[in-house]
């Protein structure tokens, strides 16, 4: 008979239960933001480091690039506008998931 250590149960087990339940989570999400695994990993991952952010704006800017750490309230409020004009400007994105590097109208 084969005796399964001690350590194993008390944390092999659950470990491998959190791990099987990330991968089945991920592929959820994948499916309903229709968005790779493998970006959604990346993103959700990354660390948040703080960098200096460049406030340099032109009066023709008409697109934004998503950085990481911004919401629509932070966007609206770097370019003037509000939050329920970044959504009429942009009809197809998802507030609560906003990705980095997502190209958005700001005018």
């Amino acid at each position: 008979m084969v005796t399964i250590p001690y350590w194993f149960i008390r944390y092999g087990l659950p470990t491998a239960f959190l791990l099987a339940a990330t991968v089945a989570v991920l592929g959820i999400r994948a499916v309903v933001y229709d968005d790779e695994p493998a970006r959604a990993v990346a993103v959700e991952s990354a660390p948040a480091v703080a960098r200096p952010r460049a406030h340099t704006r032109t009066a023709r800017a008409s697109a934004y690039s998503v950085r990481g750490g911004d919401t629509l309230g932070t966007i609206a409020e770097r370019f003037g506008t509000t939050v329920d004009q970044l959504l009429v400007l942009n009809p197809g994105i998802d507030a609560r998931a906003l990705r980095v590097g997502q190209s958005i109208r700001v005018e």
